[in-house]
């Protein structure tokens, strides 16, 4: 078994003990770093802090100043970033306005380590080579004041975007059995005073159907590794 199907059982096992508990409560959102989410989006398989990204990525992947989608955006360590940032191209608007997908950027609802979907990113270097840019910041609602750093964009190869189908359908299959669990402990919660046996029946039905998206999301992946 591989190690992602590992994970993915063992999240599946996670989801079905939550689905027995009685406290809604006890099931709680995930909490994103940027470089889990920038390689699960893009395929790109680099591993390590975000500004690591750019030095490994020599010899591995293809680098340049042109925005793609698909690409990863890499941004240099600052003294308030000093870690680095990555965040997934989902669209280019103009040579120098893009949209990002990335993880743990702005504080929403109080929170870090929120996604963003679809955000404004816009160069604003000298010479047009997106060396520096300004970020879509969500609690202003608008593009923030501070100019950051960036090395440039790391480019997905074949693999990565066979790698990158792969593994977003498995996140959309934890996702939903994430969203099932907790439809279930919510259920469980509402109905305290019912019959245990039927609580228990309420939970097993609920975990069927999370297997039931973990054995279709599988087949998908065997379907996407085989050679075409």
């Amino acid at each position: 078994m591989t190690k992602r199907k590992r994970a993915l059982w063992g999240s599946l096992a996670a989801a079905a003990m939550i689905s027995l508990a009685p406290i809604s409560s006890a099931v709680a959102d995930g909490y994103w770093q940027c470089v889990p989410f920038a390689r699960l989006m893009s395929g790109i398989q680099i591993f390590g802090d975000a500004r690591t990204w750019w030095g490994q990525a020599t010899g591995k992947y293809d680098t340049g100043f042109t925005p793609k989608a698909g690409a990863v955006l890499c941004f240099k360590p600052t003294g308030r970033m000093n870690l680095g940032h990555v965040a997934f191209v989902s669209q280019v608007l103009t040579d120098r306005v893009i949209q990002v997908t990335h993880a743990n950027w702005s504080v929403m609802n109080g929170a870090r380590g929120q996604i963003e979907k679809d955000v404004t990113v816009v160069d604003v270097s000298p010479e047009g080579d997106w060396s520096q840019v300004k970020v879509w910041y969500d609690p202003i609602r608008d593009l923030g004041t501070t100019v950051y750093p960036t090395h440039g964009f790391i480019y997905q190869n074949q693999q990565a975007v066979t790698i990158a189908a792969a593994t977003s359908k498995l996140a959309l299959a934890q996702n939903a059995a994430v969203s099932l669990a907790k439809q279930a402990a919510n259920q469980v919660a509402s109905s305290v005073r019912a019959n245990p046996l039927d609580m228990i029946n309420q939970a097993a039905d609920s975990t069927d159907r999370i297997a039931a998206l973990i054995a279709a999301a599988q087949g998908d992946d065997k379907q996407a590794q085989q050679p075409r």
